[in-house]
Formats: C-alpha cells, structure tokens, sequence
C-alpha cells in the first residue's frame, strides 16, 4: 500500500497526529468459570474488550463489573486482577499498547492531544469505561486489529497502524459523548470546567490557539463548549481570546517602540492585516492610530 493510495481521512490522521498510538501485543482469550488472575501491572495501556461473558476487574480498591460490548482501559502501573463471573466463562480482546512521539521515535505516556487531555488527566481516574453496541465502528475496528496482527502480509503493518490510529479517534469521541452527558446538569462541575478553560486562554492566548484547542483542553466538543461559555462568562470563547489579546496589544503599543507586525505576532495574530481588523473592531481605531493617540 502506497502512500498514495491511503484514504484522505487517514492521511490526515497520520499527518496531524504528534503521537501515535502503538500495540506492543493484541491477544484474543477465552476462560472458563474457574479461571482467577493475580494481581499485576503492566508499564502500558491496557484495553480490555468484553465479547462474551462477565467478569470483575479489582481496580485501585473498586471492583469494576465488565460485561458483553464493554471497554475497560487501564493507565500504566495500575495493580489490578480479575475475574471470571460467568458459568459458560468470557471471551475477550486485550490491546496493550502506548503513544509513539513522531518527532523522535520515542516512547511517551502521553497521546494523540485530544485523547490523553483527558485519558492522562485526574478527572478519569486510573482507568476507563466505555459501553458500545456489538454493531459499533469500535468493536469493528478491534475485531480487524485482532484479526490484522496476525497477518504476515505486505502492508498489513501499515493497516495496522492505521486501524488503531482509526481505533483511538473514535474511542475518544465516544468517551467525549460520555463526558459530556455526565455533566450535564451538574452546573457545578461545567462551571469549574468553563474556568479552567478561561484560565488556559489566560496563559496561552499569546500562542497560535484557537477554539478546538481550548474546548479539547477541558475535553468538551466545540459546540458544547461554546454554549456553556457563553452562558457563564456572557461571551463567546473566540471573544475573550481576542479581547485578551488586544488588551496585551494595548499596553505593548503604549509601552514599546516595537514595530506593529512585531506585536501582531507576539498576541497571538498570524498577520498584521488580521490583527488590524481585530484592533480596530474592539478599539475603534487602527494599531497605529491608537498608538499615535497614547504616546507621550
């Protein structure tokens, strides 16, 4: 398979990505009723699917029940054991795996930026539930990776990779539904959310950031994110983003003799044009005008 000749979607996948998920092993396993694990850790991610039967992982002192279409994603370095709860025993997939940094090969805990925003972060705990339908894309997907690792053929190491890459995008969709519908309602927690998310655009709005990576931060889609900003600050993300930045313009304009395309990059502008429509839209004025009109 060429590079040519990938689908666009995972073209853009591959191209986008600073981490790429790896399987360091896939295993398909079956246990009867009598079966009991040990308790053990492993220096990776652990991915258990549930294809048939039931079972009890004990996880960080909770027992965690796992049954048919479940997903259950352990962090590195958890102790944990399970097991067998159904008479006719369990059949499941189990993917360890861990994040490859494409800038040197090497190996990190942390993934691809949307996913372990919030896989790596304390709201998940030491692991992860997720519940899918026999007929989901996910269980599809971990069906062919079984299926695929053991493949010897040419370019099914490619396919691999890009099923888990495929694999990984939409689990972390399905876990940013999940996350969504869990707080909704808890007014509480969405405000604590929507002020850590002002306090990222406080310390990053000087950066070339924009609205994904501030909703991803909090792990929220856009346009939940949008709505829930704007009912707790009385504007829009984008809005305060550029507020902040002008204001941080305002005071360099005033303060330096620092030409104004030099201060449209150091705000967080891509180019002096954008940033003198944003200026004068907030101000009323150009940069240069403002800067005219405060100097000594």
């Amino acid at each position: 398979m060429s590079g040519n000749s990938l689908p666009k979607a995972w073209e853009d996948l591959l191209n986008s990505s600073s981490f790429i998920p790896v399987v360091v092993k896939a295993v398909e396993r079956f246990f009867d009723a009598n079966w009991t694990m040990e308790p053990n850790r492993h220096d990776f991610y652990e991915m258990v699917y549930m294809k048939r039967g039931n079972a009890v992982f004990e996880l960080s002192g909770r027992s965690v029940a796992v049954g048919p279409n479940d997903i259950l994603i352990i962090k590195p370095n958890q102790p944990h054991k399970v097991s067998v709860k159904s008479e006719a025993g369990c059949e499941f997939i189990v993917l360890y795996f861990e994040f490859m940094n494409r800038a040197d090969n090497q190996y990190a805990e942390a993934s691809m930026e949307d996913f372990l925003n919030f896989v790596s972060g304390k709201e998940s705990g030491n692991f992860l539930t997720l519940k899918v339908s026999q007929k989901n894309e996910i269980i599809n997907i971990l069906n062919r990776i079984s299926k695929e690792r053991e493949n010897a053929d040419i370019g099914s190491e490619l396919l691999n990779r890009l099923l888990i890459l495929e694999l990984f995008i939409l689990i972390s969709r399905a876990l940013k539904m999940e996350w969504e519908d869990s707080i909704k309602g808890k007014s509480a927690k969405l405000k604590e959310l929507i002020h850590i998310s002002v306090k990222f655009i406080k310390n990053n709005f000087e950066r070339d950031i924009a609205l994904k990576d501030i909703s991803n931060y909090v792990f929220l889609s856009p346009s939940y994110f949008i709505r829930a900003f704007k009912d707790e600050m009385k504007t829009s993300p984008i809005s305060y983003l550029l507020k902040l930045r002008v204001e941080r313009a305002t005071e360099l304009l005033t303060e330096t003799d620092q030409k104004i395309g030099d201060i449209a990059l150091s705000v967080g502008f891509s180019n002096q044009q954008r940033f003198n429509e944003i200026f004068k839209k907030y101000t009323g004025m150009t940069p240069l005008q403002y800067r005219r009109g405060n100097t000594p």
